[in-house]
């Protein structure tokens, strides 16, 4: 068995492409084997900003033998039907065929054709061209006289099969560049080529050129080195796992070093640093033991110099000085207008052609947050409001217009600079919170309204306007912005109630003249669009508590027994029924509910007709049959207080108790008897059962 050694070289291709170019090539490369016959133990992808690198091991020396068959028509068949056989086979005569006794089916003619395996060398030859036409770029270019597409422009290709080089040539600006046995190191500490004869000799020599193949390798040596650095000057590397795999990406021998920060800069906002640094240059904050932001940086170099860094760190912090020169002037500026006079710029903005400007979503937002504000304990209704007003002002800032990431954080800061309370200026920094799953919830009253307001108005109206997210589409983050609202209102705890927040944010619409389709009916367009919304609350609440492990035919079993839209009371019965199925009793009520609802249903089918619970007529009735009518009645009776007092566990209790008279039921009387009017009372029973166990959630709904 074999190794092969494939290595593309070119200029440096984007950090942001690399980990999806490696797995394309392999991918490529290894369906391509698989695709000529050749097996194969292992293949491993490996990128530097430099070069896509793929080995793979356990390779025969050439393909395996083939052997085909074709299937042709009957001996005797028609001679138009033999030529044909023959023609598809690329035979000249029947002479050249098997004749088989198929039984049955009589002699039948069989062309076999044996096809030798190639050469393991010239089947990887052939795949090359294929593979490096078909890997997929973000953005490719083209250069030179030659049609040849590569993400950037590419100088050598190694390629090795059993330590020898393969015969493949690549055609590269209007030349023919054959694939070899040599590459380079480093572009500047070790630039010259030296031939290699398998991998582990090719990586040995490439890391004594000061080259790592290996990009978890450098992402652990610069996060290690960083780490040591800062540590020796008592601080520590904020934590930025997305910086450190694309910086890890920017260089193929990381060497780590500290910088200084101007005094004169540490004034503005760390998180305005923060943001400048990691932008633009791709520098590393560093942090004091009390967490915030220390005078210093840390950055990665792509060479080790003589000078131990000294000239590369001198020239970093003079780049960052003139980057910091940018955020501080923007922080000067911004402070000279106060952020509520900043508010009237809005108008400018469209946040949608349909639904206005962004001037006018605010005022939604303030209306909107205040009334929200009732049901959200300790929330002021002033707060709410005003913090609406601001929250967005920071929009038309210099700052947030050179750092968009900075966008609440900077309105914060303006906002204590004005004399807005705590509340207010916390509120603006997080009305967009939750971003995503691992964002954090605002636990803040005001704050908690402001970011309902913001994403019930969003969603209302792209609702209201027929823009709901479809498929895998949602270009306006619809899914995440319902999630956020999920998310705000479970984590706080708070008693509200969907549908009425949707009218209050349509009637703000309708007051502005805004969104609200025109010849159609405004009452029945806004109540079909509240209905709709509140059903896409309910599929994305199943996926937020199926990730954290909550079944969602629990939440189907509630919400089919009609528009529940107290999340926290959902929530609370959904929990319980959980409680009820995972017992045993319960478990064998959601069978006797099964049973008792495809009896009903099978029935009914067969006499065209409908066992309605009230047509049962109990003064019929005796033992165990009577005894679960009896149970059944006072069940309705206990579950009925317990639901509209939200004892939810205590109605599943009363539930449960109908466990024993269910299964006497079932083990003693004859549903389907001979008197056509018992039978047809006894399963009018059966739909009594089913419809006194809805009374507290859908059972049907509930799978296994």
């Amino acid at each position: 068995m074999s190794e092969f050694l494939l290595e593309l070289l070119s200029e440096e291709i984007p950090a942001r492409m690399q980990a999806r170019a490696a797995d394309d090539l392999k991918r490529l490369v290894t369906e391509g084997l698989k695709k000529a016959r050749l097996d194969f133990t292992s293949a491993e992808a490996y990128v530097t900003p430099r070069r896509l690198v793929l080995v793979v091991d356990g390779l025969p020396e050439r393909q395996p033998d083939l052997t085909e068959e074709r299937k042709g028509p009957r001996v005797g068949a028609p001679d138009k039907a033999i030529e044909g056989f023959l023609r598809a086979a690329g035979l000249d005569s029947l002479d050249q065929c098997e004749k088989r006794d198929m039984g049955k089916g009589g002699e039948i003619w069989f062309a076999v054709s044996e096809r030798q395996g190639v050469a393991t060398t010239q089947a990887l030859a052939d795949l090359l061209g294929t593979v490096l036409a078909d890997l997929p770029w973000p953005k490719s270019m083209r250069w030179g006289a030659t049609g040849f597409r590569w993400v950037r422009p590419l100088h050598s290709v190694l390629a090795l099969f059993d330590g020898k080089a393969i015969d493949f040539a690549v055609d590269l600006q209007g030349g023919s560049v054959p694939a070899g046995a040599r590459t380079s190191g480093h572009r500047f500490l070790a630039p010259d080529a030296f031939a290699v004869s398998s991998f582990a000799d090719y990586r040995v020599k490439l890391r004594d050129a000061k080259v790592l193949i290996d990009p978890a390798e450098r992402r652990a040596i610069i996060e290690r080195d960083l780490a040591a650095q800062a540590a020796a000057e008592g601080l520590t590397v904020r934590t930025d796992p997305g910086l450190l795999d694309e910086v890890a990406g920017l260089v193929e021998f990381p060497v780590a070093l500290i910088g200084d920060i101007d005094a004169a800069f540490m004034d503005a906002p760390a998180e305005a640093l923060t943001s400048s640094m990691r932008t633009h240059q791709k520098y590393f904050s560093l942090l004091k033991p009390d967490g915030s932001l220390a005078p210093r940086f840390g950055f990665v170099a792509n060479m080790a110099a003589a000078d131990g860094g000294s000239a590369i760190t001198a020239g970093n912090e003079r780049v960052l000085r003139a980057r910091l020169s940018d955020a501080k002037f923007f922080w000067d500026q911004d402070r000279s207008m106060k952020l509520a006079d900043r508010a009237p710029a809005l108008e400018a903005i469209v946040f949608h052609a349909k639904l206005g400007t962004v001037a006018e979503k605010i005022q939604r937002i303030a209306a909107l947050a205040a009334d929200l504000s009732d049901s959200i304990p300790g929330a002021d209704r002033d707060s709410a409001r005003s913090a609406a007003l601001l929250c967005k002002a920071d929009l038309v800032t210099g700052m947030v217009g050179e750092f968009p990431d900075l966008q609440g954080i900077m309105g914060r800061y303006y906002a204590l600079g004005d004399g807005e309370s705590a509340d207010v200026a916390n509120a603006i920094a997080e009305h967009y919170s939750p971003l995503g799953p691992n964002d954090s919830c605002p636990k803040a009253p005001v704050s908690v309204a402001v970011a309902l307001a913001d994403k019930i108005d969003t969603l209302v109206g792209f609702w209201l306007i027929d823009e709901k997210p479809t498929g895998s589409k949602d270009p306006f983050a619809l899914r995440r912005a319902a999630l956020g609202v999920i998310r705000l209102i479970l984590e706080n705890g708070l008693r509200l109630n969907l549908l009425p927040a949707f009218a209050t944010a349509v009637q703000l619409y309708r007051e502005e003249k805004i969104a609200l389709p025109a010849g159609r009916d405004v009452a029945s367009t806004a109540r079909a669009a509240a209905r709709d919304l509140l059903g896409f609350f309910a599929d994305r609440l199943k996926v937020y508590l199926r990730e954290q492990g909550v079944r969602h035919d629990l939440i189907a079993a509630i919400f089919e027994q009609g528009e529940e839209d107290d999340l926290v009371r959902l929530m609370a019965r959904v929990d319980a029924l959980a409680a009820l199925v995972a017992s045993n009793d319960g478990e064998n009520l959601l069978i006797a509910n099964r049973r008792a609802a495809n009896i009903v249903r099978i029935e009914s089918g067969k006499d065209k007709a409908e066992f309605a619970p009230g047509d049962y007529r109990p003064a019929s009735a005796a033992g165990e049959e009577a005894a679960l009518w009896t149970a059944l009645e006072e069940t309705r009776a206990a579950i009925a207080p317990l639901v509209a007092g939200e004892d939810y566990a205590g109605a599943m209790n009363a539930l449960a108790r109908l466990r024993a008279p269910v299964d006497l039921f079932f083990d003693k009387v004859t549903v389907n008897a001979d008197d056509a009017e018992t039978r047809r009372n006894r399963l009018c029973l059966l739909a009594h059962l089913t419809d006194v166990m809805r009374g507290v959630a859908d059972f049907g709904q509930i799978e296994g």
